[in-house]
């Protein structure tokens, strides 16, 4: 199976405080099922990443889906 690649990255805080620059849909998948809040935006990306593995959605929804559930989860960090 490809990594579903998408760009720019998003910046999120790991549970072990490290900064984890995600640019695809299965890193994205991996950090979703890490976060103890799982929240509305949070099932909308889990979702969306689902959909993605089955071709039914591009990269790049995911992308902003996870990018609003980290920020819902208070693990976005800003893009240097």
């Amino acid at each position: 199976m490809s990594l579903l690649w998408f760009s720019p990255n998003v910046p999120v805080r790991t549970d072990a405080g490290h900064r984890y620059n995600c640019n695809n849909v299965q890193g994205a998948i991996a950090e979703l099922l890490k976060w103890s809040k799982r929240g509305p935006k949070w099932q909308i990306a889990a979702d969306l990443c689902l959909d993605a593995l089955d071709h039914k959605v591009r990269p790049e929804v995911v992308r902003e889906a996870f990018r609003e559930a980290a920020e819902e989860e208070g693990k976005l960090l800003t893009n240097l």
